[in-house]
């Protein structure tokens, strides 16, 4: 089963979002909580934002088991600034707290950078973000979703062990109220070959799977405007960009893609929309189509 989906305009609030899904026929849905260049330390959900939200999932016929809500770019839970960890870890809980109430499956976030350069120290602060937000928010489904990083400068979340490690590090209690998601540019400009071949792929993801001893929870479905290896995070639409159209029909082959929301971060024809406008962005609705048609003709891993 195919989770497809995007992240939507929210112009007009979130439920608004979720229409836009709806009418494009998504199965997923990605949406910020709050404004995603603030901490939003000190930002809660209404009952009745949450409500409407809810609402207009059940409208659109999408689950919200398979909604993500992606934590603010500025949270940098890997930093050694006393202060700005705080605040991202602070943050951190909040987007957690924020997803519950809206009844999201998962908050995806960016680790963050190892400013200092000590990487494990700054694993070890991240899981300890994630472990006080998991015990300031004790009741919901909502899960704390690492997301693979582009790998550059000092940022931390690149590998199969750096994920695993911030994941190991959380008491046991909490370790099924955690896990991971792969963004496929990310790969890519960290120099992983899942352009190569299904094999070579598959053999990625095989990494990844055995170092965190899960599968990932999600993935992010971006072609990449920067080549292999080169560490920027500059997303392209589907088959536009160096990793080519091909490797995502390989990838909606693959067992890991069943069951897990599939997400588009790729630009769109229309940035700015009317608030009341609930049309689907056009290239969403293309790429869907895209990814649907790859999944049929590709061959199995």
């Amino acid at each position: 089963m195919l989770l497809l989906g995007a992240h939507c305009l929210d112009t007009g609030g979130i439920p608004m979002a979720a229409q836009r899904a709806g009418r494009a026929g998504m199965r997923a849905l990605q949406v910020f909580s709050a404004i995603p260049s603030y901490y939003n330390e000190k930002v809660g959900v209404k009952p009745e934002r949450a409500a409407r939200f809810r609402a207009a999932l059940a409208a659109a016929g999408i689950e919200p088991a398979h909604v993500l809500v992606h934590a603010a770019y500025v949270l940098n839970c890997a930093t050694p600034d006393e202060a700005k960890w705080a605040r991202a870890a602070a943050g951190l809980a909040r987007e957690l707290e924020r997803a519950t109430a809206l009844g999201a499956g998962g908050v995806c976030f960016h680790p963050g950078a190892a400013t200092d350069g000590d990487r494990d120290a700054a694993l070890a602060r991240v899981a300890e973000a994630m472990r006080r937000a998991l015990e300031a928010v004790p009741d919901g489904a909502t899960r704390l979703l690492v997301e693979n990083t582009a790998g550059a400068g000092t940022t931390v979340g690149r590998t199969p062990a750096e994920v695993a490690a911030i994941l190991h590090a959380l008491p046991p209690s909490l370790r099924a109220r955690c896990g991971y998601g792969l963004d496929t540019c990310h790969l890519f400009a960290s120099g992983y070959p899942i352009h190569e071949s299904p094999a070579a792929q598959a053999a990625v993801l095989d990494a990844f799977e055995a170092a965190a001893g899960e599968p990932p929870a999600f993935f992010h479905l971006n072609d990449s405007q920067g080549a292999c290896g080169s560490n920027k995070d500059r997303h392209a639409c589907i088959g536009e960009g160096l990793i080519g159209a091909a490797p995502f029909g390989w990838l909606l082959r693959d067992r890991r893609a069943s069951g897990v929301p599939l997400v588009l971060e790729t630009p769109q024809a229309h940035p700015a929309v009317g608030e009341d406008d609930d049309t689907p962005d056009p290239w969403d609705v293309r790429a869907l189509a895209q990814l649907r048609a790859l999944a049929e003709d590709a061959p199995a891993p």
